[in-house]
């Protein structure tokens, strides 16, 4: 193990995970294109776009202006969709798009950081009809993510909140005065620089499979970089490292949301050994 377990008179700690490129392979969303397309939400142009911006995604080829010229596209794109519809698209392809690109070494983590009593959010600039069946696949207990905003059932392309760069580590802030989390004592893993204000608000930082700027940052200030990449599906994985369901409790900047919001973040166990660059 990596930690003893927490000591329970002290204040309550939690690990906070980054979700695209951190816990799974890819983006979150942009991973369930063909699933929107194969239920009318988006056509073929769409899907071909789609499809360049995971390119880019999985590059790290797109600065801060590309990404918010992309957000507005895709906050557009989703206008007039369907949440209950979202919502089933994503449960009926789940586990087929999503488990299989979860890293082995970030479902080590999450298991280990449970087995030491605290608590493991998810904290992600995608949507949050993605991220929370993603939370509970993982076995997360809270989930932070992007909301939309919601009229009469479907999406009016308006964002709600924005979970991403300080915002972030705002609604963690938030959750921590809540939940009663140490800040200090806590831990935080994410791949880009934009999420340094979130690794900044924990004791315990650490970069995963960072950015060229999150490298660098994490080199100059100490931080333990981490190198994952064994996507494995949970259930290949050891029986006894298996993690049970858990249930996902939505994080206070979280409510009934847009899973394609997460569109905006395109705009933006066996234990192996970590890597330390």
């Amino acid at each position: 193990m990596l930690w003893l377990v927490e000591n329970h008179s002290l204040p309550r700690t939690a690990a906070f995970f980054d979700l695209d490129k951190t816990v799974i392979a890819k983006s979150s969303t942009l991973t369930f294109s063909k699933s929107f397309y194969q239920g009318g939400l988006i056509n073929r142009r769409a899907v071909l776009r789609t499809a360049f911006a995971q390119f880019v995604f999985l590059a790290g080829g797109a600065d801060h202006e590309q990404m918010e010229r992309l957000r507005e596209y895709l906050s557009a794109l989703c206008r007039g969709w369907n949440v209950q519809q979202v919502r089933e698209l994503v449960a009926e392809t789940l586990h087929d798009l999503i488990d299989p690109i979860i890293y082995d070494e970030a479902a080590s983590l999450i298991e280990e950081h449970h087995a030491a009593g605290r608590d493991v959010v998810i904290v992600s600039t995608s949507g949050a009809e993605v991220v929370e069946p993603i939370g509970e696949l993982l076995g997360a207990d809270r989930v932070i993510a992007t909301r939309m905003v919601v009229e009469d059932g479907v999406f009016t392309g308006e964002v709600e909140y924005y979970a991403y760069g300080p915002t972030k580590a705002e609604a963690i802030a938030e959750l921590a005065e809540t939940e009663g989390y140490d800040l200090a004592r806590c831990y935080a893993y994410s791949d880009s620089v934009t999420d340094i204000p979130m690794l900044e608000s924990v004791g315990h930082p650490h970069a995963v499979n960072p950015d060229r700027a999150l490298r660098r940052e994490a080199i100059a200030r100490d931080w333990p970089v981490l190198s994952f990449s064994r996507p494995v599906r949970l259930k290949q994985r050891l029986p006894s490292l298996s993690m049970p369901p858990r249930p996902v409790l939505v994080a206070a900047a979280v409510g009934a949301a847009a899973a394609t919001a997460g569109l905006v973040w395109y705009a933006s166990r066996r234990r192996v050994p970590y890597v330390r660059v």
